[in-house]
């Protein structure tokens, strides 16, 4: 019994040996493999941005990149200090400014990002766009803080050139207070120059607040028309509904408000057959000048006239006014016998000048004038048809 047993442990001792000997396909690669894994894992992230460089362009979002890993976060701001907001993509391999890098300006990023392997670092970035050569500038209506008649377009006309209709008119953004339907359409203002109305599909609605929001800033207006390099905003109110409704034919203006006639006034319209007629349709009144010089001269009509007039409020950039009038008293209620304007007398010029704000319609009609008023002629957005004003939207 003794000897069987040494004999057991020998072989027990011999078998331990053999194993211990024998060559392993499992252990010792297992180990290596796991660690190349870790290795890779923990390679660090690659970031990339653009645009880059020391002149870059201006004009696009700021992307931001990571490969061999993921985006944690991202801070992008100006020379100033402020931040440009952005956008993550799912994953964290991309991160999107929302606004365009605009032009002249340096631009900081630091990204933060992690391995796969889930170690954190960050990476520290710069660029400079180039400086714009030419600088695009907007004069818009109305002025904000005011409230205006219900016909008053939102007006934006601008110094230079606009090719890029499709891509100014994304960044303007109206809101109303109440979801007013309307849209932008681009003409040419009377003096040459492109501009860009949002006039609502019918009058707007008494006590309506409409918000004007144009980021403008980094956009490229096209050749010859440079950058923008500002943005813009305006908010107004719309008062009552005044409505100027002046029959030619009956030489006879009538205020309504609020659907109610509160007056009404014998005038004498533009001299029939001839350059002196008035122009008819919605004229939108621009503004309460006063007491101003007219000269025909200014109007291409030589010398007929040059005097001070009182009470004048702008109806068209080619010289259309209601004013008051007294050299052609005999005339008021009975005759057509003005320069185009619509006069009428000193008290009840007054009357009206008090009572009216820019923005309010004057419905003009009559047989014997020399038209209608073109859209660029002021405010004469409202004689065109609804369905083709907004054709003249570069986003439809």
């Amino acid at each position: 019994m003794h000897r069987i047993h040494v004999r057991a442990v020998a072989a027990a001792i011999v078998l331990a040996s053999l194993a211990a000997c024998s060559p392993s396909t499992e252990g010792p690669a297992r180990t290596d493999d796991a660690q190349a894994v870790a290795d890779r894992d923990d390679r660090p992230v690659t970031v990339s941005v653009t645009p880059n460089g020391k002149r870059a362009r201006a004009g696009e979002p700021v992307r931001v990149t990571a490969s061999g890993g993921s985006l944690t976060s991202v801070t992008v701001t100006d020379a100033d200090g402020r931040p440009l907001a952005g956008r993550m993509s799912q994953g964290g391999t991309a991160w999107t400014s929302y606004r365009k890098a605009v032009p002249g300006t340096t631009y900081a990023v630091t990204a933060a990002t992690r391995t796969k392997g889930g170690r954190a670092s960050s990476t520290h970035a710069s660029f400079t766009t180039a400086e714009a050569r030419t600088v695009n500038k907007v004069d818009w209506r109305p002025g904000t803080g005011t409230t205006v008649g219900v016909a008053q377009p939102v007006s934006l006309v601008f110094d230079n050139p606009v090719a890029n209709k499709a891509e100014v008119e994304k960044q303007l953004k109206v809101t109303t207070s109440d979801g007013t339907e309307g849209s932008w359409g681009w003409l040419k203002d009377w003096s040459g120059r492109d501009r860009v109305d949002w006039r609502p599909k019918e009058y707007w609605k008494p006590g309506t607040r409409v918000r004007l929001h144009a980021e403008l800033n980094g956009t490229d207006s096209g050749p010859d028309g440079g950058w923008f390099v500002r943005d813009y905003t305006a908010s107004f109110a719309v008062g009552a509904r005044q409505i100027v409704k002046v029959d030619l034919d009956r030489h006879r203006l009538t205020l309504e408000r609020n659907g109610t006639a509160v007056r009404d006034i014998p005038v004498s319209g533009g001299t029939p057959g001839g350059d002196k007629r008035s122009w008819r349709g919605t004229a939108v009144l621009m503004a309460k000048e006063g007491t101003i010089r007219m000269n025909s001269e200014t109007v291409g009509l030589g010398d007929a006239y040059d005097k001070m007039v009182d009470y004048s409020m702008r109806l068209t950039w080619s010289g259309m006014y209601a004013h008051a009038a007294p050299w052609n008293a005999r005339y008021f209620g009975t005759a057509n016998r003005s320069s185009g304007c619509i006069g009428m007398s000193d008290a009840d010029a007054a009357w009206l000048y008090g009572q009216l704000r820019p923005g309010d319609p004057f419905e003009v009609s009559g047989a014997d004038t020399k038209g209608t008023v073109a859209p660029g002629n002021g405010y004469g957005a409202w004689n065109v048809p609804w369905e083709e004003w907004r054709a003249k939207s570069a986003l439809n």
